[in-house]
């Protein structure tokens, strides 16, 4: 797929360590969490791809390098499987290397996840650039990114990822605040991480990711630390929004927080559904349980 207008650079922030995931996390970075046998990241990445994105920029911590490893070949493996002449799983084993353009900047230290956008200046190089979450997945019809690019195309400056959430969970998420321009898109004057439900600007929460104009570097440099002293995207976004338009997209499709167990699970679920090696079996094992499908299938 081409890309959607001047978009065909993104940045996954992927530092974080995983507590959520240990003892898992102790070895391997959650994002190469399997969903059945392809990781997080790789569906993360094959998002940008399919939304015409050339460079990948992953910004990773000290430790983290099986990340960039997983994009890069395997002599090994590709010898031993050609030998064999094992051309369906050879096909799988270097899908992944030929994806993008994947470069690794390392995140030294934990100062939050705009210090990890920040560290990506250089290698962004004043370009727009789509920024999706290392543990986010969306599946729908169209990838997020392309959905974020478009309304850039169609409007300029920079868009939010987002969904309406129940007000129970808005203390969970950043919350936009703006004015609607139409059934999917607001104009965001800010973003309140965390709020209390109370106060907070609305249900419309962040999710996913962004496509960034590169005026959201200045804006994170001068943007102060915020809760736990540390540094927000969110809070650099709503500053970028008083000198520059800011839009708000109600992506379309199912999004997976899978960075939580929960969102990890339900992901790992859905995917065997639908695949056609796995389905028919989980299916059989989950009505041997006494599950009923919706639909009744």
């Amino acid at each position: 797929m081409s890309a959607v207008g001047d978009v065909r650079t993104a940045v996954i922030p992927a530092g974080g360590l995983g507590t959520r995931f240990l003892p898992f996390t102790r070895t391997l970075p959650k994002e190469l969490l399997p969903l059945v046998d392809t990781p997080v990241i790789d569906l993360v990445v094959s998002e940008c791809a399919a939304a015409g994105i050339e460079r990948v920029i992953i910004v990773g911590a000290p430790g983290k390098e099986a990340l960039l490893s997983y994009f890069r070949p395997s002599e090994r493996v590709r010898a031993r499987l050609d030998l064999e002449g094992r051309t369906a799983e050879l096909a799988a084993a270097l899908r992944p290397e030929g994806l993008a353009e994947v470069l690794w900047v390392v995140q030294e230290e934990a100062r939050g996840n705009g210090h990890a956008v920040l560290v990506a200046k250089e290698a962004v190089e004043n370009v727009p650039f789509a920024m999706i979450w290392g543990d986010d997945v969306l599946v729908g019809p169209e990838p997020g990114a392309s959905q974020l690019a478009r309304v850039r195309a169609e409007r300029g400056g920079s868009v939010a990822g987002a969904m309406l959430v129940e007000p129970g969970e808005v203390g969970r998420y950043g919350i936009l605040g703006g004015t609607a321009v139409d059934a999917r898109t607001i104009k965001v004057e800010r973003i309140v991480e965390k709020p209390d439900p109370a106060t907070a600007p609305g249900r419309l929460a962040s999710i996913h990711g962004y496509v960034l104009d590169p005026a959201i570097f200045p804006a994170l440099e001068e943007c102060p630390p915020g809760r736990g002293g540390e540094l927000w995207l969110t809070d650099a976004v709503s500053l970028l929004a008083r000198s520059a338009p800011v839009w708000g997209l109600q992506l379309e499709g199912t999004r997976y927080d899978a960075g939580a167990r929960e969102g990890y699970v339900a992901a790992f679920v859905d995917s065997a559904l639908e695949r056609p090696d796995t389905g028919p079996a989980l299916r059989a094992h989950l009505r041997a349980l006494g599950w009923r499908e919706p639909g009744g299938r």
